[in-house]
């Protein structure tokens, strides 16, 4: 699988090291140097364990609790940001998509769209990001089974697009809070596409009564051990130098420090499983 996810990304890292890959950034693009500087961090501490990087940023967060929150610093602004990541520490991309239209901008820039997980039943969504010829990682929604999530593959290739990635991030069971069912990774993988564990997004607390969403970043590692163990092909973190002040989704990230300690023994959890 990665094999040919490789095929459709540029300076896709040591694909043929057995290892999983690794999507990581910050939740929202705040400003280039940091953008860079965390971007150099990872790309080295993967180099290091052959773990094939892919940097993740948001160039505007659509979905809010309040209209107050931190959306961005603006799209043109974000996505250049996102471009010169990708050119000047060769590494692929990844942002993510709300609008159809918003589809052939955000291709300009990146090497991967993603489809939010409450936008993963939005054909129209689907279809344009499947039209720009970009890999497109869909994100199942907290409120499907990892069975239903077969009709977005369908979209994406049946739109002429055969590279999909299917990311699960928890379910929702009540209020404010999400639980993961280790069965979908292995449900989606069966559809012959990359599944990836969103890591930090799986431990949201959403909805909380301040407005702002809350976390469990404490459970990281453990979610991630339990991925690598069930055998997903890659695993998606949030990362950031000082999480207590980013500007969005502080709560749940891995502090960008304790990153290379983790991969290392993620990279020995997958060593035994192999």
């Amino acid at each position: 699988m990665l094999e040919t996810l490789a095929t459709a990304l540029p300076h896709f890292r040591n694909t043929n090291s057995g290892q999983f890959f690794l999507m990581a950034g910050p939740c929202v693009i705040e400003g280039e140097d940091m953008a860079l500087r965390i971007a150099e961090q990872v790309r080295t501490i993967c180099d290091r364990l052959q773990i094939p990087f892919i940097f993740k940023g948001s160039y505007r967060k659509a979905n809010r609790s309040r209209l107050d929150s931190f959306t961005g610093i603006g799209d043109e602004t974000a996505l250049r940001i996102l471009q010169k990541v990708g050119r000047e520490i060769g590494v692929p991309t990844v942002t993510d998509i709300h609008e159809s239209d918003e589809a052939a901008l955000a291709a300009e820039y990146v090497d991967v769209l993603q489809i939010p997980a409450f936008l993963c039943r939005q054909t129209d969504l689907l279809v344009a990001a499947a039209q720009t010829g970009k890999v497109v990682n869909v994100k199942k929604g907290q409120f499907l089974s990892g069975e239903s999530m077969r009709f977005a593959v369908d979209k994406v290739q049946q739109s002429g697009n055969p590279h999909v990635i299917l990311t699960d991030r928890g379910n929702s069971f009540g209020y404010s809070d999400l639980v993961v069912d280790f069965r979908n990774l292995p449900t989606m993988r069966a559809f012959g596409v990359p599944v990836v564990m969103d890591v930090t997004h799986s431990l949201q607390q959403p909805n909380q009564s301040s407005g702002v969403t809350g976390g469990q970043p404490q459970l990281i590692e453990t979610i991630a051990k339990a991925a690598i163990a069930v055998g997903a092909d890659g695993l998606f973190i949030e990362t950031h130098p000082t999480p207590a002040t980013a500007l969005s989704d502080g709560a749940n990230m891995l502090q960008l420090d304790r990153l290379q300690t983790l991969l290392e023994k993620l990279t020995r959890v997958r060593d035994a499983v192999r």
